[in-house]
């Protein structure tokens, strides 16, 4: 008899599950509070301009190309990418880093800043390559039930890189500062600081400088139409602007799920929307995580974010630009140790259209700025101002031009609007930190251990934060739902 799954949300996570579980045999039928799919990663268009609501950065494309592979696919079936070369930039106070699209190109740009470093950086990324390896063929493969699973071959030879830090690891190494800011970067992908990120996640590293940067033509949200193809080709239902009001159960048993008012019968519940927002679907005695438990863990940033609209083509930019002219330990403890507006923000400026010319009008520009911000802190109209111009004014004076006069428009997305459109958690952006007590096993669970035929996917469970392991996360899960429920 098929079994009847109602899942909660349409980003990364949820349609990958739907797409593993309809394929598994399962009546799917997907329900999104928004407009449109995605989750996070939606898109607005406004005159003429094309922009990435969410994520903007397509790294880790073996990951895509697994996912579409598990069902007879490539990307290239549903999206063309290319490669960027130069893959970003990161603007200090005094110069620029470039960062190409080969190890031996960075490896000259490192040279250049600090004599002799390339050889370092080699040895640092031939380990970073390795622990790629294990991470992504290993260990994510994992559904978080016991710690157990971290325990292999290759991770007993690498235990100490569990109990030592990223920022440790990469200042033993490299003693310029830019550098340092520069192989730290990556990590912020994981949502905590650098010093409190075990050393073995430098396999981000690897997927920066290792396996590149790239950019899907026509926008990240091509991944989601894509998903959302292979998803209806497979039988599964999405219902659009259906938010959930609640999750029944009966005898300790997910019964159903209500939407809009009307009651749906399910046999199974997954819910990649927020997870402590899910939980608050259930009545209280079902709830694993108490309000207490959220709050002392550590989540990744928040952002205010703008969408802005140029009449001319901007100058000294590239698709990724970063701006680091400040103090990046600074801003982190601003973030995480002492949360309240940055006084003197790092901040990441996106130009698809440099790229794509699909992403403006013609002699135009595409604009989507990054702040990474505390969650939990006050929004309001004036500061999203404040903070536009403090980072235009930057922006001007490292690029050697003007712009402000030469903005169509300007859309901004901060704390408030992440609350509202996907009922995140103190408006977070990224979900849990990867820190060493909120890793692999230590993370909320797929399944729920209060109620039977409940499970979770997403950034605040396994494997974590950012779209490639949203992509896991999805396919863990309709893992952990066929090993309990085959047809």
């Amino acid at each position: 008899m098929t079994k009847h799954i109602s899942i909660i949300g349409s980003g990364f996570s949820a349609l990958s599950a739907s797409c593993y579980l309809a394929k598994d045999g399962y009546d799917v039928t997907v329900f999104e509070k928004n407009e449109t799919i995605g989750g996070r990663c939606r898109q607005f268009k406004k005159e003429g301009f094309t922009f990435d609501i969410g994520p903007s950065w397509y790294w880790m494309p073996d990951i895509f190309d697994k996912f579409f592979a598990d069902f007879g696919k490539k990307t290239s079936d549903f999206y063309a990418l290319d490669k960027l070369d130069p893959a970003y930039q990161i603007f200090f106070k005094d110069e620029i880093i470039t960062i190409g699209d080969t190890l031996e190109k960075i490896g000259k740009e490192f040279d250049r800043i600090e004599p002799g470093s390339s050889v370092a950086l080699k040895k640092f990324i031939d380990k970073a390559a390795t622990n790629y390896d294990i991470a992504i063929n290993k260990v994510v493969l994992k559904p978080g039930i016991s710690p157990f699973e971290l325990v292999t071959p290759e991770t007993a030879m690498r235990v100490d890189q569990f109990f030592k830090t990223i920022s440790g690891e990469v200042r033993k190494n490299f003693k310029n500062s830019k550098l340092i800011s520069t192989l730290e970067f990556p990590v912020l992908f994981l949502g905590a600081k650098p010093s409190k990120t075990p050393s073995f996640y430098n396999f981000m590293n690897f997927a920066d400088f290792g396996l590149g940067t790239w950019h899907p033509r026509g926008g990240m949200y091509e991944i989601i139409k894509a998903m959302e193809t292979v998803a209806v080709d497979l039988g599964v239902k999405i219902l659009t602007e259906n938010s959930i009001d609640k999750i029944n159960v009966d005898n300790g048993t997910a019964t159903s799920i209500v939407s809009n008012g009307i009651e749906y019968k399910s046999d199974i519940v997954l819910s990649g929307a927020d997870y402590h927002h899910s939980e608050t679907l259930l009545d209280k005695k079902y709830r694993q995580y108490s309000e207490d438990y959220w709050n002392k863990k550590t989540f990744a940033p928040s952002s205010l974010l703008f969408y802005v609209g140029f009449d001319k083509k901007l100058k000294n930019i590239l698709h990724h630009n970063l701006f680091f002219d400040t103090s990046f330990e600074t801003h982190a403890e601003e973030i995480y140790d002492n949360p309240k507006w940055p006084s003197d923000p790092l901040f990441y400026m996106n130009f698809p259209s440099v790229t794509d010319e699909s992403m403006a009008p013609a002699n135009c520009e595409t604009g989507f700025f990054l702040i990474p911000i505390a969650p939990g802190i006050e929004d309001t109209e004036e500061l999203r101002l404040q903070y536009f111009d403090l980072i235009i004014s930057r922006f001007e004076n490292l690029t050697h031009q003007d712009i402000k006069n030469n903005i169509i428009f300007k859309e901004s997305f901060c704390v408030k609007d992440f609350i509202k459109d996907y009922n995140s958690y103190k408006g977070n952006a990224y979900g849990m930190a990867n820190t060493l007590s909120q890793t692999a096993f230590l993370r909320p669970k797929l399944k729920s251990k209060k109620v039977n035929n409940l499970y979770f996917t997403g950034q605040l469970t396994v494997p974590g934060p950012g779209v490639p392991p949203a992509l896991i996360s999805g396919k863990l899960a309709a893992e952990l739902i066929k090993k309990h429920h085959s047809n």
